[in-house]
């Protein structure tokens, strides 16, 4: 196998593929990239045997052929060289030659028969969608995934294709987070599964604001195709549960804040809430909102912020982090917080289809 290539491209492509290579991994050949070079093309393939990305770039291919590089290695090597075109011939042993102006570096790869193939689908479910809207949807509910291993169907995001719209569902048990995207597709295209974590992230940094994705669904595996890059991952599996039960009813009260005067208000405060209790409180009096910390052997904040609220005086806390989340993921200028009473869940929400649901803490 020979080909030569310009540095930035190889570069752009390793870094298309590398983020899912395991720095500790029991089996060599996980830490390798699969280098496949033919028709003008080097199409590099990473896996992790959850996780797989498969990316395409142009080359001039004197020789085809294909061989497994350390892929990190590779990266770290390639982002140093001086000229922006390389060389890369490998013998029949796998052992790559890598020359670039006046430098020359030799690697030992493995064979490629090593190498895990990436799944095939077979009567999958197939769905399109704009790569912005499917960004968009995961920035406001990927930070509500529970880190928590023992409740593994909730380490990642349900996606729930139904009646003509796809529901997105993220809660690690004391928030949640929910988006619905308008899309058509037939009834019997109509699923649900669990797109774990790593595959939610990866997929975050893969999208653009151009485009379509293209969204795979097979019996227990998923596969995103956008720009020429293939993302593929095992799902979680198990029942996700029933989310629909811990949104409130109708709430008594609403009130509309602006964005990041609230999340910079409740921020400010949060400064002082203790780490063993976490949690500020929110005061509501008429036209106004009291944030509160206090934390007996630290001190105390409190913030006023004027609002338009007609109704009964009440308070209520919640964890400030969980709080904060989705302010810093939205990007409306305005956000509704709907509430019930002190011990019922508050809900955040704004003109789109999106909710947020928070469970309050006790006030002691």
């Amino acid at each position: 196998m020979k080909f030569s290539v310009s540095k930035e491209k190889l570069l752009e492509g390793l870094q298309t593929v590398q983020n899912v290579v395991s720095s500790r991994t029991t089996l060599p050949i996980l830490s390798n990239v699969l280098l496949h070079a033919a028709d003008g093309q080097v199409r590099l393939t990473t896996t992790d045997l959850d996780v797989g990305v498969c990316g395409a770039i142009d080359a001039q291919v004197e020789k085809p052929g294909a061989t497994t590089l350390p892929a990190r290695r590779l990266a770290t090597i390639v982002r140093e060289l001086p000229a922006s075109e390389i060389q890369i011939e490998v013998d029949s042993k796998n052992v790559a030659a890598i020359r670039c102006g006046q430098s020359f570096f030799k690697i030992n790869g493995l064979p490629e028969e090593e190498f895990p193939p990436l799944p095939k689908f077979e009567n999958a479910k197939e769905f399109k969608i704009a790569q912005k809207e499917l960004r968009d949807a995961l920035k406001k509910t990927s930070y509500a995934i529970s880190t928590d291993e023992t409740r593994y169907v909730l380490n990642g995001i349900l996606f729930s294709f139904k009646e003509n719209k796809l529901t997105m569902v993220a809660t690690d048990g004391r928030r949640l987070a929910l988006v619905d995207i308008e899309l058509e597709f037939p009834r019997s295209q109509e699923v649900e599964m669990i797109v774990p974590t790593k595959c939610v992230t990866e997929l975050q940094r893969l999208l653009g604001d151009e485009g379509e994705l293209r969204m795979t669904v097979g019996e227990n595996q998923i596969a995103f195709e956008m720009d020429g890059t293939l993302l593929v991952s095992k799902l979680i599996e198990g029942n996700y549960p029933n989310y629909r039960q811990v949104i409130p009813a109708e709430a008594k009260e609403r009130v509309t804040l602006e964005r990041e005067q609230f999340r910079d208000a409740v921020h400010r405060v949060s400064l002082l809430a203790s780490e063993k209790s976490n949690s500020v409180k929110l005061v509501f009096t008429k036209n106004n909102i009291e944030i509160a910390a206090n934390t007996p052997d630290i001190g105390e904040a409190h913030e006023s912020l004027p609002v338009s609220y007609k109704g009964k005086e009440f308070s209520i806390a919640f964890n400030p982090e969980f709080l904060m989340a989705p302010l810093r993921n939205l990007s409306n200028e305005e956000i509704y917080l709907d509430l019930i009473d002190e011990m019922s869940p508050g809900v955040i929400k704004i003109q789109s289809p999106f909710l947020y649901v928070l469970m309050p803490m006790r006030i002691s």
